[in-house]
Protein backbone atom coordinates (compact mmCIF):
# COMPACT_ATOMS: atom_id res chain seq x y z
CA UNK A 1 0.00 0.00 0.00
CA UNK A 2 1.48 3.36 -1.25
CA UNK A 3 1.97 6.03 1.17
CA UNK A 4 -0.62 8.32 0.07
CA UNK A 5 -3.26 5.97 0.17
CA UNK A 6 -2.33 5.01 3.91
CA UNK A 7 -2.59 8.79 4.59
CA UNK A 8 -6.30 9.06 3.06
CA UNK A 9 -7.38 5.49 5.01
CA UNK A 10 -6.08 7.51 8.32
CA UNK A 11 -7.54 10.26 7.45
CA UNK A 12 -11.37 9.29 7.32
CA UNK A 13 -14.56 10.98 7.46
CA UNK A 14 -15.79 13.03 9.91
CA UNK A 15 -19.95 13.93 9.85
CA UNK A 16 -20.74 16.76 12.88
CA UNK A 17 -17.23 15.89 14.51
CA UNK A 18 -18.60 11.77 14.73
CA UNK A 19 -15.73 9.63 12.57
CA UNK A 20 -17.34 7.38 10.06
CA UNK A 21 -16.37 3.85 10.88
CA UNK A 22 -14.85 2.37 7.93
CA UNK A 23 -15.22 5.24 5.65
CA UNK A 24 -12.45 7.49 3.91
CA UNK A 25 -11.85 9.67 0.88
CA UNK A 26 -10.31 6.32 -0.70
CA UNK A 27 -13.47 4.81 0.21
CA UNK A 28 -15.46 7.65 -1.02
CA UNK A 29 -13.71 8.26 -4.35
CA UNK A 30 -14.08 4.08 -4.83
CA UNK A 31 -17.88 4.24 -3.87
CA UNK A 32 -17.78 7.09 -6.99
CA UNK A 33 -15.73 5.57 -9.25
CA UNK A 34 -17.87 2.17 -8.40
CA UNK A 35 -20.96 4.00 -9.53
CA UNK A 36 -19.91 5.50 -12.40
CA UNK A 37 -18.17 2.37 -13.82
CA UNK A 38 -21.45 0.15 -13.60
CA UNK A 39 -23.94 2.89 -15.01
CA UNK A 40 -21.56 2.98 -18.18
CA UNK A 41 -21.32 -0.66 -18.00
CA UNK A 42 -25.20 -0.55 -17.93
CA UNK A 43 -25.46 1.70 -20.62
CA UNK A 44 -22.81 -0.24 -22.92
CA UNK A 45 -25.17 -3.66 -22.70
CA UNK A 46 -27.87 -1.11 -23.58
CA UNK A 47 -26.42 0.05 -26.97
CA UNK A 48 -25.22 -4.22 -27.49
CA UNK A 49 -28.86 -5.65 -27.26
CA UNK A 50 -30.27 -2.46 -29.31
CA UNK A 51 -27.68 -2.85 -32.04
CA UNK A 52 -29.09 -7.06 -32.02
CA UNK A 53 -32.61 -6.41 -32.22
CA UNK A 54 -31.43 -3.87 -34.96
CA UNK A 55 -29.52 -6.32 -36.92
CA UNK A 56 -31.22 -9.96 -35.99
CA UNK A 57 -34.54 -7.88 -36.44
CA UNK A 58 -36.08 -11.29 -38.65
CA UNK A 59 -38.45 -12.87 -37.39
CA UNK A 60 -36.38 -16.75 -38.65
CA UNK A 61 -33.45 -15.63 -36.53
CA UNK A 62 -35.29 -15.55 -33.52
CA UNK A 63 -32.79 -18.12 -31.77
CA UNK A 64 -29.98 -15.97 -32.99
CA UNK A 65 -31.32 -13.38 -31.58
CA UNK A 66 -31.86 -14.97 -27.85
CA UNK A 67 -28.34 -16.58 -27.52
CA UNK A 68 -26.69 -13.39 -28.62
CA UNK A 69 -28.88 -11.68 -25.74
CA UNK A 70 -27.56 -14.21 -23.38
CA UNK A 71 -24.14 -13.63 -24.59
CA UNK A 72 -24.23 -10.24 -23.72
CA UNK A 73 -25.83 -11.08 -20.27
CA UNK A 74 -22.90 -13.49 -19.28
CA UNK A 75 -19.85 -10.93 -21.10
CA UNK A 76 -21.78 -7.70 -18.94
CA UNK A 77 -22.05 -10.24 -15.98
CA UNK A 78 -18.16 -11.15 -15.78
CA UNK A 79 -17.19 -7.29 -16.89
CA UNK A 80 -18.53 -6.35 -14.05
CA UNK A 81 -17.25 -8.81 -11.56
CA UNK A 82 -13.70 -8.15 -12.89
CA UNK A 83 -14.41 -4.41 -12.77
CA UNK A 84 -15.26 -4.49 -9.00
CA UNK A 85 -12.95 -6.51 -7.78
CA UNK A 86 -10.16 -4.53 -9.86
CA UNK A 87 -11.50 -1.13 -8.16
CA UNK A 88 -11.79 -2.44 -4.19
CA UNK A 89 -9.25 -4.50 -3.95
CA UNK A 90 -6.06 -3.49 -5.51
CA UNK A 91 -3.48 -5.62 -2.78
CA UNK A 92 -3.31 -9.31 -4.37
CA UNK A 93 -3.02 -10.84 -0.72
CA UNK A 94 -6.41 -9.00 -0.29
CA UNK A 95 -8.23 -10.23 -2.84
CA UNK A 96 -7.32 -13.87 -2.53
CA UNK A 97 -8.28 -14.05 1.14
CA UNK A 98 -11.81 -12.25 0.19
CA UNK A 99 -12.26 -14.69 -2.87
CA UNK A 100 -11.68 -17.89 -0.58
CA UNK A 101 -14.19 -16.11 2.52
CA UNK A 102 -16.47 -14.99 -0.06
CA UNK A 103 -16.47 -18.50 -2.13
CA UNK A 104 -17.01 -20.22 1.00
CA UNK A 105 -20.01 -18.47 2.13
CA UNK A 106 -21.66 -18.99 -1.35
CA UNK A 107 -20.84 -22.44 -1.79
CA UNK A 108 -23.20 -23.09 1.78
CA UNK A 109 -25.84 -20.19 0.83
CA UNK A 110 -26.16 -20.53 -2.51
CA UNK A 111 -25.90 -24.33 -3.79
CA UNK A 112 -28.73 -24.76 -5.02
CA UNK A 113 -28.13 -21.31 -7.15
CA UNK A 114 -24.71 -22.75 -8.00
CA UNK A 115 -26.18 -25.61 -9.36
CA UNK A 116 -28.68 -23.53 -11.37
CA UNK A 117 -26.38 -22.03 -12.80
CA UNK A 118 -23.33 -24.49 -13.44
CA UNK A 119 -26.48 -26.35 -15.44
CA UNK A 120 -27.07 -23.30 -17.34
CA UNK A 121 -23.63 -23.43 -18.51
CA UNK A 122 -24.31 -27.12 -19.77
CA UNK A 123 -27.37 -25.54 -21.17
CA UNK A 124 -25.29 -23.11 -23.34
CA UNK A 125 -23.71 -25.59 -24.94
CA UNK A 126 -26.53 -27.05 -26.82
CA UNK A 127 -26.47 -30.87 -26.34
CA UNK A 128 -29.58 -30.56 -23.70
CA UNK A 129 -32.06 -28.72 -25.30
CA UNK A 130 -32.23 -24.79 -26.70
CA UNK A 131 -35.08 -22.23 -26.95
CA UNK A 132 -37.62 -23.89 -29.63
CA UNK A 133 -36.92 -27.50 -28.34
CA UNK A 134 -39.83 -29.34 -27.77
CA UNK A 135 -38.84 -31.48 -24.37
CA UNK A 136 -40.61 -32.91 -21.26
CA UNK A 137 -38.30 -32.37 -18.03
CA UNK A 138 -39.26 -32.67 -14.48
CA UNK A 139 -42.64 -33.88 -15.58
CA UNK A 140 -43.83 -30.94 -17.88
CA UNK A 141 -43.84 -31.10 -21.42
CA UNK A 142 -43.86 -27.88 -23.63
CA UNK A 143 -41.56 -26.22 -26.07
CA UNK A 144 -38.54 -24.16 -24.42
CA UNK A 145 -39.54 -20.04 -24.89
CA UNK A 146 -36.92 -18.95 -22.77
CA UNK A 147 -33.21 -20.02 -21.15
CA UNK A 148 -32.13 -18.09 -18.14
CA UNK A 149 -28.89 -18.54 -15.77
CA UNK A 150 -30.94 -20.26 -12.99
CA UNK A 151 -34.52 -21.08 -15.08
CA UNK A 152 -35.96 -22.47 -18.08
CA UNK A 153 -38.87 -21.04 -19.10
CA UNK A 154 -41.78 -24.02 -20.68
CA UNK A 155 -44.51 -23.04 -23.03
CA UNK A 156 -46.60 -26.06 -21.21
CA UNK A 157 -48.46 -28.99 -23.38
CA UNK A 158 -51.40 -30.78 -23.14
CA UNK A 159 -50.52 -35.12 -23.19
CA UNK A 160 -52.59 -37.86 -24.80
CA UNK A 161 -55.05 -39.43 -21.80
CA UNK A 162 -53.34 -42.76 -21.88
CA UNK A 163 -50.58 -40.78 -20.49
CA UNK A 164 -52.75 -38.29 -18.14
CA UNK A 165 -53.74 -41.36 -15.93
CA UNK A 166 -52.41 -39.86 -12.36
CA UNK A 167 -50.50 -37.21 -13.60
CA UNK A 168 -49.71 -33.82 -11.52
CA UNK A 169 -50.61 -31.13 -12.46
CA UNK A 170 -53.64 -32.37 -14.17
CA UNK A 171 -53.65 -30.91 -17.79
CA UNK A 172 -56.86 -30.75 -19.42
CA UNK A 173 -55.75 -30.22 -22.90
CA UNK A 174 -55.52 -34.31 -24.27
CA UNK A 175 -53.39 -33.37 -26.89
CA UNK A 176 -49.82 -32.38 -27.69
CA UNK A 177 -50.80 -28.73 -27.90
CA UNK A 178 -50.50 -25.80 -26.09
CA UNK A 179 -52.17 -25.29 -22.49
CA UNK A 180 -51.51 -21.61 -22.15
CA UNK A 181 -49.24 -21.80 -19.00
CA UNK A 182 -45.85 -20.88 -18.77
CA UNK A 183 -43.73 -23.14 -16.70
CA UNK A 184 -40.32 -22.10 -14.97
CA UNK A 185 -38.28 -24.95 -14.00
CA UNK A 186 -34.94 -24.35 -12.13
CA UNK A 187 -31.94 -25.35 -14.37
CA UNK A 188 -30.53 -27.82 -12.25
CA UNK A 189 -33.74 -30.50 -12.84
CA UNK A 190 -30.70 -31.42 -15.72
CA UNK A 191 -28.99 -33.06 -12.82
CA UNK A 192 -32.07 -35.04 -11.10
CA UNK A 193 -34.49 -36.23 -13.55
CA UNK A 194 -34.16 -37.34 -17.71
CA UNK A 195 -34.36 -34.65 -20.32
CA UNK A 196 -36.65 -36.09 -22.91
CA UNK A 197 -36.18 -33.90 -26.16
CA UNK A 198 -38.21 -34.31 -29.12
CA UNK A 199 -36.41 -32.40 -31.91
CA UNK A 200 -33.12 -31.57 -30.93
CA UNK A 201 -31.39 -34.45 -33.59
CA UNK A 202 -34.57 -36.39 -34.84
CA UNK A 203 -37.90 -33.75 -34.79
CA UNK A 204 -40.26 -37.03 -35.82
CA UNK A 205 -41.90 -39.62 -33.92
CA UNK A 206 -43.88 -42.84 -35.06
CA UNK A 207 -47.27 -42.40 -34.19
CA UNK A 208 -50.02 -44.84 -33.73
CA UNK A 209 -53.37 -45.44 -34.39
CA UNK A 210 -55.26 -48.57 -32.87
CA UNK A 211 -58.33 -49.91 -34.46
CA UNK A 212 -60.50 -52.96 -33.44
CA UNK A 213 -62.49 -54.89 -35.47
CA UNK A 214 -64.66 -58.01 -35.33
CA UNK A 215 -63.20 -61.17 -36.72
CA UNK A 216 -65.53 -61.75 -39.15
CA UNK A 217 -65.23 -58.41 -40.90
CA UNK A 218 -62.69 -58.50 -44.05
CA UNK A 219 -59.21 -58.10 -42.02
CA UNK A 220 -57.27 -57.68 -45.31
CA UNK A 221 -59.37 -54.20 -46.29
CA UNK A 222 -59.28 -52.76 -43.39
CA UNK A 223 -55.41 -53.22 -43.24
CA UNK A 224 -55.89 -51.85 -46.50
CA UNK A 225 -57.68 -48.58 -45.60
CA UNK A 226 -54.90 -48.13 -43.04
CA UNK A 227 -52.30 -48.16 -45.28
CA UNK A 228 -54.09 -46.09 -47.87
CA UNK A 229 -54.76 -43.38 -45.02
CA UNK A 230 -51.24 -43.09 -43.82
CA UNK A 231 -49.48 -42.95 -47.30
CA UNK A 232 -52.15 -39.99 -48.22
CA UNK A 233 -50.90 -37.81 -45.02
CA UNK A 234 -47.24 -39.03 -44.06
CA UNK A 235 -45.49 -39.88 -47.79
CA UNK A 236 -44.14 -36.39 -47.79
CA UNK A 237 -42.49 -36.36 -44.86
CA UNK A 238 -40.47 -39.23 -45.55
CA UNK A 239 -37.77 -37.96 -47.60
CA UNK A 240 -36.83 -35.61 -45.13
CA UNK A 241 -37.46 -38.30 -42.15
CA UNK A 242 -35.09 -40.62 -43.91
CA UNK A 243 -32.63 -38.15 -44.62
CA UNK A 244 -32.64 -36.78 -40.22
CA UNK A 245 -32.64 -40.69 -39.83
CA UNK A 246 -29.33 -41.23 -41.63
CA UNK A 247 -27.84 -38.08 -39.34
CA UNK A 248 -28.84 -40.05 -36.55
CA UNK A 249 -27.00 -43.15 -37.41
CA UNK A 250 -23.87 -40.98 -38.19
CA UNK A 251 -23.74 -40.29 -34.12
CA UNK A 252 -25.41 -42.90 -32.59
CA UNK A 253 -25.62 -46.96 -33.30
CA UNK A 254 -28.73 -47.65 -34.57
CA UNK A 255 -30.56 -51.41 -35.30
CA UNK A 256 -30.74 -51.37 -39.38
CA UNK A 257 -34.48 -52.91 -38.88
CA UNK A 258 -35.70 -49.34 -38.16
CA UNK A 259 -38.66 -48.44 -40.88
CA UNK A 260 -39.86 -45.03 -41.80
CA UNK A 261 -42.77 -46.92 -43.89
CA UNK A 262 -46.26 -47.50 -42.55
CA UNK A 263 -46.58 -50.33 -40.98
CA UNK A 264 -49.86 -52.60 -39.91
CA UNK A 265 -49.79 -55.04 -37.18
CA UNK A 266 -52.43 -57.02 -35.42
CA UNK A 267 -52.80 -58.11 -31.93
CA UNK A 268 -55.41 -60.86 -30.95
CA UNK A 269 -57.38 -60.14 -28.02
CA UNK A 270 -60.81 -62.07 -26.31
CA UNK A 271 -63.55 -59.93 -28.04
CA UNK A 272 -61.91 -58.44 -31.06
CA UNK A 273 -59.00 -58.01 -33.74
CA UNK A 274 -57.18 -54.98 -32.80
CA UNK A 275 -55.00 -53.35 -36.27
CA UNK A 276 -52.24 -50.89 -35.00
CA UNK A 277 -51.22 -48.46 -37.67
CA UNK A 278 -47.65 -47.22 -37.14
CA UNK A 279 -46.07 -44.33 -39.56
CA UNK A 280 -44.10 -41.65 -38.88
CA UNK A 281 -44.96 -37.61 -38.13
CA UNK A 282 -42.99 -34.75 -37.89
CA UNK A 283 -43.00 -33.26 -33.89
CA UNK A 284 -45.27 -30.94 -34.82
CA UNK A 285 -49.09 -30.80 -35.91
CA UNK A 286 -49.81 -34.30 -35.15
CA UNK A 287 -53.22 -34.27 -33.87
CA UNK A 288 -54.22 -32.73 -37.35
CA UNK A 289 -52.39 -35.01 -38.95
CA UNK A 290 -54.30 -37.75 -37.05
CA UNK A 291 -57.55 -36.10 -37.18
CA UNK A 292 -57.39 -36.16 -40.69
CA UNK A 293 -56.57 -39.80 -41.22
CA UNK A 294 -59.04 -41.25 -38.65
CA UNK A 295 -61.96 -38.91 -41.07
CA UNK A 296 -60.46 -40.95 -44.15
CA UNK A 297 -60.56 -44.28 -42.11
CA UNK A 298 -64.38 -43.73 -41.09
CA UNK A 299 -65.20 -42.81 -44.27
CA UNK A 300 -63.60 -45.73 -45.80
CA UNK A 301 -64.99 -48.08 -43.66
CA UNK A 302 -68.21 -46.88 -43.86
CA UNK A 303 -68.13 -47.25 -47.54
CA UNK A 304 -66.85 -50.85 -47.04
CA UNK A 305 -69.95 -51.41 -44.13
CA UNK A 306 -67.14 -52.30 -41.76
CA UNK A 307 -68.05 -51.15 -38.74
CA UNK A 308 -65.42 -51.28 -35.34
CA UNK A 309 -65.80 -53.04 -32.78
CA UNK A 310 -67.15 -52.73 -29.24
CA UNK A 311 -67.27 -54.37 -25.68
CA UNK A 312 -71.14 -56.00 -26.05
CA UNK A 313 -72.52 -58.91 -24.75
CA UNK A 314 -74.30 -61.48 -27.38
CA UNK A 315 -77.27 -63.18 -25.25
CA UNK A 316 -77.93 -66.80 -26.46
CA UNK A 317 -80.43 -68.34 -25.16
CA UNK A 318 -82.81 -68.06 -22.27
CA UNK A 319 -84.10 -70.62 -19.66
CA UNK A 320 -87.39 -71.98 -19.97
CA UNK A 321 -89.96 -69.24 -18.97
CA UNK A 322 -93.32 -70.31 -17.33
CA UNK A 323 -96.12 -67.54 -16.80
CA UNK A 324 -99.41 -68.28 -14.34
CA UNK A 325 -102.37 -66.02 -14.65
CA UNK A 326 -102.81 -64.53 -10.86
CA UNK A 327 -106.18 -64.80 -10.91
CA UNK A 328 -106.59 -68.57 -11.24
Amino acid sequence: MTVPTALLLQEGVHVFGVKLAGFSPLTGRKLLVTLGFVAALLVASYLLRFLLRVVLRDAAQGRAAFWSRQAVKVLTAVVLVVGLVSIWFDDPGRIATAAGLITAGIAVALQRVITSFAAFLIILRGRVYTVGDRITMAGVRGDVVAVGFMQTTVMEMGEPPSVQEGAEPAVWVQARQYTGRLVRMTNDKIFDSPVYNYTREFPYLWEEIHLPIRYQDDRAKVEQILLDAARKHTQRFLAPATEALGELRKRYTLPEEVTLEPAVYWRLTDNWLELNLRFIVPERGIRGIKDAMSRDILAALDAAKIGLASATYDIVGFPPIRIEDARR
